[in-house]
């Protein structure tokens, strides 16, 4: 691998953390934490994240429970996960919130798979602009004489060989979380 690879190594994963970060929130029919992963209440002043506020255990399949350190607090979180428009059923049973996730029907499979798609295009983008300043900087140096013709056709084969790696690296990805999404 070249240098001008090299030097974009994090960047091109940044590109699929960032897809497997987003993907990890899609709600796929059985309890998963990750699915409160975005939710920020707004306790003391400050909008913080809830797993910052509050212990969240799956109870089954269907069910999770979210028990805040400080009580004072219940309404706060009730309120922020009703905000988030999760698409679960939230109650408030004193001590802790009970969540509930509703059985999925195909519509809503089918959506999950369009959003999904959406991402993985998002995470594509990412991956080709990356891919662009890679070749503009073996471009630029094959202009200035730093490196040979010859050597920047190389250094693009290379760089596309990586592309497609990653590119594939993300459908592999995608292909996994379709499967869960479509499994009943």
């Amino acid at each position: 691998m070249n240098q001008y690879i090299q030097s974009k190594q994090e960047e091109f994963q940044k590109a699929i953390d960032f897809f497997q970060k987003e993907i990890a929130n899609l709600r796929i029919g059985r309890a998963n934490p990750n699915m409160l992963d975005g939710v920020l209440v707004e306790a003391y002043g400050v909008k913080t994240p809830l797993n910052g506020l509050a212990s969240v255990t799956v109870t089954d399949a269907r069910g999770m429970t979210v028990t805040p350190w400080d009580k004072n607090l219940l309404k706060d979180i009730e309120k922020a996960i009703v905000e988030a428009r999760l698409g679960v059923g939230v109650v408030n049973e004193g001590e802790k919130i009970r969540i509930s996730i509703p059985q999925m029907t195909e519509e809503n499979r089918r959506d999950l798979v369009k959003k999904l798609n959406e991402k993985m295009e998002s995470a594509r983008i990412r991956i080709r602009q990356v891919r662009d300043e890679v070749k503009d900087d073996i471009e630029r140096a094959e202009k200035d004489k730093e490196i040979s013709e010859d050597d920047k056709f190389r250094f693009i084969g290379e760089l596309d060989e990586e592309v497609r790696n990653r590119n594939n690296e993300l459908k592999e990805i995608r292909d996994k979380k379709e499967e869960e999404i479509m499994t009943i």
